[in-house]
């Protein structure tokens, strides 16, 4: 990236000041940075203040083999391996340090010039370092994994001061094959380099590495121990809140009733017979076999032949948000289930199976906060529903009276509700 001109520097120092104003404001008044930033840096800070202090030292660092097991492991190694000269000349070329993570925003992969390797060094961008926002604060790395796009984050937007003299770019690295996102490729540097074509960059940087990925990399093992997130199905639906459906990473067009068709023989791996499946779906509306029968076909058609019958069942591994937030439930990990927990599930359905599970999942998350009323989680379920006052009064309580960048939002929202 080329050098910034005096003006360009004195315009991005008054940037820099506007950005540690509104995060010196966040840190000692909670949301009355609100006005100030950007909404995915508020939401991020609001999370990083549940979890770690402004002025951490460094980002915490995995176990070493494990961290060196993952990258041998991982198709970015090799894709990574086929573009290093490409990587590296850019690292040198703007003084920059580029990182490859995992999908679960741990760094697997840096390479810096000179200056901004040394400075890397001090706050742990390294190998085997976690950079999603609750172990070291707001940044690229994790808003890119995050919301899946490529992000920016300029000096004091960053959560934690050791890095705010940092602006990184950061953008999600996909498998081509299955969309899958395997992870993220950032590139950091000084904030007075900061350069519009950042973004571009990195952009350009993802997909050179997606482009050299080798075939193997849509057939992807899962690991044990976490298997129901780390596979790769070739089914992919959301249900919560807004519906989408993916087979091999490309989006389907369907309309509602076959969406919850889909949802149902999803929900049921062991499969269903016509008339089981068809009183999940229409329950005692006066409706034919063969009204259920041409859906079926559609989305037979539609899915390649993976869909038997005798029994109805889906022929190909399947993920559902659904299961996901489910798992997380039943391991007590309420903070990530609220994250995977976009909504109701299909709402204004007319199936009654899928209605009461919709019933009994607002519940659970709902009695999951009550018993462990994580300050994050209680700020994104309220985002979900503002009026459920019981849920955000449990999280002001147990707040106490220790200070904390939540109390205000929640007490915002809170009276809100009340009037």
């Amino acid at each position: 990236m080329g050098r910034t001109t005096t003006r360009g520097i004195s315009e991005l120092d008054s940037r820099k000041q506007e950005t540690l104003r509104a995060w010196t404001s966040f840190v000692e008044q909670g949301d009355a940075a609100a006005p100030l930033v950007r909404p995915e840096i508020l939401s991020s800070w609001t999370r990083s203040g549940a979890s770690i202090t402004h002025d951490v030292s460094a980002a915490p660092l995995s176990d070493e083999s494990e961290t060196s097991a993952l990258w041998r492991e991982s198709p970015l190694q090799v894709a990574v391996e086929r573009v290093e000269a490409d990587l590296r000349r850019t690292a040198e070329d703007g003084d920059l340090v580029l990182a490859v993570t995992d999908a679960d925003t741990r760094i697997l992969w840096t390479y810096g010039g000179r200056v901004m390797r040394r400075k890397a060094e001090t706050v742990n961008f390294v190998p085997g370092a976690r950079w999603d926002d609750e172990s070291v604060g707001t940044n690229a790395l994790d808003l890119a994994n995050r919301l899946a796009e490529p992000s920016m984050v300029f000096s004091a937007e960053h959560y934690a001061s050791i890095v705010h003299n940092w602006v990184c770019w950061a953008a999600p690295v996909l498998d081509p094959a299955t969309g899958r996102q395997l992870g993220v490729i950032d590139l950091s540097t000084t904030w007075d380099r900061t350069h519009p074509i950042g973004l571009a960059t990195a952009r350009v940087m993802a997909r050179l590495i997606e482009t050299a990925l080798p075939h193997s990399a849509h057939q992807p093992t899962a690991h044990a121990t976490d298997a129901d997130e780390t596979a790769d199905p070739g089914l992919v639906m959301t249900l919560l809140g807004t519906a989408e459906v993916r087979l091999d990473g490309q989006r389907l067009l369907l309309n509602r009733r076959q969406t919850e068709v889909l949802a149902l023989l999803a929900l049921h791996p062991e499969g269903l017979s016509l008339d089981r499946l068809h009183a999940l779906v229409y329950g005692d509306a006066a409706v034919t076999f063969s009204t259920l029968k041409a859906e079926v076909s559609h989305l037979r058609s539609t899915l390649g032949g993976q869909l038997s019958s005798r029994p109805y069942k889906l022929m190909m591994p399947v993920a559902t948000d659904v299961d996901h937030v489910l798992s997380l439930l039943r391991r007590g990990r309420v903070a990530e289930a609220l994250d995977a927990y976009g909504g109701d599930l299909l709402p204004g359905t007319n199936s009654p199976a899928l209605t009461e599970l919709a019933e009994y999942l607002a519940v659970a998350v709902r009695e999951a906060l009550l018993a462990d009323p994580r300050p994050s989680a209680v700020l994104r379920y309220a985002e979900l529903a503002p009026y459920d006052t019981e849920v955000m009064e449990r999280g002001l309580a147990a707040l106490g009276d220790r200070p904390h960048p939540a109390r205000a939002l929640l007490m915002g929202k809170l009276a809100a509700a009340n009037h």
